[in-house]
């Protein structure tokens, strides 16, 4: 069963918080499912800029706490049905960290074992990056109702050290092709840096 849950945070509460970027957000969501401080992630987030403040979208495994730091008002958690999956078609918002390794060299010329990871940027790249992603992961993209926004860097501190994440944000009509394979991928996320708040596919039946 799969939980999704949404919070929304004004500003204040936000700032008393100190979540000050999407590393701090990751960290305060543990909150969320206290008593297991040795747990592998099993859920993925989204972080939305809404005019009071902010929207952080949970999906779990397991059904979540509310945080004291969250009202009740602005708390709402519901056990998603199988029968949703029932649909074929759906509206989708995805918010990624898409990446490609590219070639680099020993001092002799030759190419290292393993590459280096880049951002991806162009619109053409990023819509196929997503066809890929579709094509394992159980659904495909209604090519002409695709947008591609992108957001720019996302900078984060980890351990007094910096690093940043390239988001890019999806949003069109999707298909489902293999309803399992696509049950798994919305668990599992999509793309890197799912610990940051990218990779979680937002989805809305389209009747």
């Amino acid at each position: 069963m799969s939980w999704v849950t949404r919070m929304t945070l004004d500003h204040a509460t936000v700032a008393r918080r100190k979540l000050w970027d999407t590393y701090d957000w990751h960290q305060a969501v543990w909150e969320c499912f206290p008593g297991h401080p040795n747990a592998i992630r099993d859920f993925l987030t989204r972080l939305d800029h809404i005019p009071c403040g902010f929207r952080l979208t949970i999906l779990s495994m397991q059904p979540p706490d509310r945080p004291r730091w969250c009202t009740e008002s602005g708390w709402h958690s519901i056990a998603i049905p199988p029968a949703y999956f029932h649909r074929t078609h759906f509206a989708f918002q995805l918010r990624v960290n898409p990446t490609k390794k590219v070639r680099v060299a020993n001092a002799n010329g030759s190419p290292k074992k393993n590459g280096r990871r880049v951002p991806i940027g162009q619109p053409a790249e990023l819509a196929a990056w997503l066809t890929r992603k579709g094509s394992v992961g159980g659904f495909g993209i209604e090519m002409e109702t695709l947008q591609v926004i992108p957001e720019g860097l996302q900078h984060f501190v980890q351990t007094r050290r910096r690093g940043t994440h390239s988001s890019v944000d999806f949003r069109g009509t999707l298909q489902i092709t293999a309803p399992k394979k696509f049950y798994q991928t919305l668990q599992k996320g999509i793309g890197s840096a799912k610990a940051f708040g990218f990779g979680l596919l937002v989805i809305a039946p389209i009747s």
